[in-house]
C-alpha cells in the first residue's frame, strides 16, 4: 500500500468506484481529501459518454465533492479526439446523449444523417429499431463505425444497464462490419490521461472496477493497477481473466487508510 500511496498520479474510474448512480460511495470525501492533501496529479476518466466535464463537476459537488471540472475526461472527449485528428471537419450520424454531441461540435465535427463518414455509438436512454436501421444503412454505404467504449454493462443503483457495446453489437452483425472503441482499455485514452496529468506512467495508478477496461488498460499502459470491488468485478468473477491487478481493495478508502 505505501507503493500505491507514494504515486505522484492517479486515474480513476467512476462508476462503481466513486459512485453509483446518484449515491457516493463509502469512504471516496476520504480519499479525494487526501489527493488533495498529499499534492497528487489526479483525472477521474470515465468510459461513458453521457455527460460534459461540466455536468460531472457539478454532479460531483452535489454528492459533496468539490472538484474542478479539468480534473475529469471522457470518452465522448476522447472519440472526438480521435476523429478531429483523423479526419478533421469531417461529418458524423451519432447515437448518444449532450455529452457525445457536444464533443463532437466542440472539435468541429458536424451531424450528418444522409451521408456522414462515420457513425458513432455512445450510450443513451433514446436507443431504438430506428437509431439500429438508420446506423446499418449508412455503414452499409461506406460510413465509417466507431464506438466510444467497449463497456457492455454499467453499474446503477440496485443493478446493472446496458451499456455502449450492447448498443453497437446489432449494428456490428447486421453489417459485418466491426466499431473501432475508443476509451479504456484503448490506449489512446490512457495515454491520453498521462499527458493531461504530466506524469510518467511508472509514477501512475489505475483504480477501477472492471477488469475487461480498467485493468487490462492500467496493464497495457504501464500503470500499477488497483482493482476495487465497489462495483462490477467481484473476486468470484475476476478468476476468469488471465492477468490480476496488483491490489485489489473493498474501495478507494481503503488507500487512506
Amino acid at each position: 500500500m505505501e507503493k500505491l500511496r507514494g504515486k505522484k498520479g492517479f486515474i480513476c474510474d467512476m462508476d462503481g468506484v466513486i459512485y453509483h448512480g446518484n449515491k457516493l460511495l463509502d469512504g471516496v470525501k476520504e480519499f479525494v481529501d487526501w489527493l488533495y492533501r498529499e499534492n497528487k496529479e489526479f483525472l477521474f476518466l470515465t468510459n461513458a459518454s453521457r455527460k460534459t466535464p461540466k455536468e460531472l463537476q457539478q454532479k460531483m459537488s452535489r454528492l459533496g465533492l468539490d472538484i474542478s471540472e479539468d480534473h475529469f475526461y471522457t470518452s465522448a472527449l476522447a472519440t472526438a479526439k480521435f476523429l478531429q485528428n483523423q479526419a478533421p471537419g469531417c461529418s458524423v450520424y451519432a447515437i448518444g446523449e449532450h455529452g457525445l454531441y457536444n464533443a463532437l461540435y466542440d472539435a468541429g465535427i458536424s451531424i450528418n444523417e444522409v451521408d456522414p463518414d462515420f457513425v458513432v455509438v455512445g450510450e443513451t436512454d433514446d436507443y431504438g429499431y430506428n437509431h439500429i436501421q438508420t446506423a446499418m444503412n449508412l455503414v452499409n454505404k461506406g460510413a465509417r463505425l466507431i464506438a466510444t467504449n467497449t463497456d457492455l454493462t454499467g453499474p446503477i443503483e440496485g443493478g446493472i444497464a446496458p451499456a455502449c457495446r450492447a448498443f453497437v453489437m446489432p449494428i456490428e452483425a447486421t453489417t459485418g462490419k466491426k466499431a473501432y472503441y475508443i476509451g479504456k482499455p484503448n490506449p489512446l485514452m490512457m495515454r491520453t490521461g498521462l499527458q493531461m496529468l504530466n506524469v510518467h506512467s511508472s509514477e501512475a495508478a489505475m483504480i477501477g472496477d472492471r477488469m475487461d477496461t480498467d485493468i487490462v488498460a492500467g496493464i497495457e499502459t504501464g500503470l500499477d493497477t488497483v482493482l476495487v470491488l465497489s462495483g462490477v468485478t467481484t473476486r468470484e468473477s475476476l478468476k476468469a481473466f488471465p492477468y490480476r491487478p496488483r491490489l485489489i481493495l473493498n474501495g478507494v478508502g481503503d488507500i487512506v487508510g
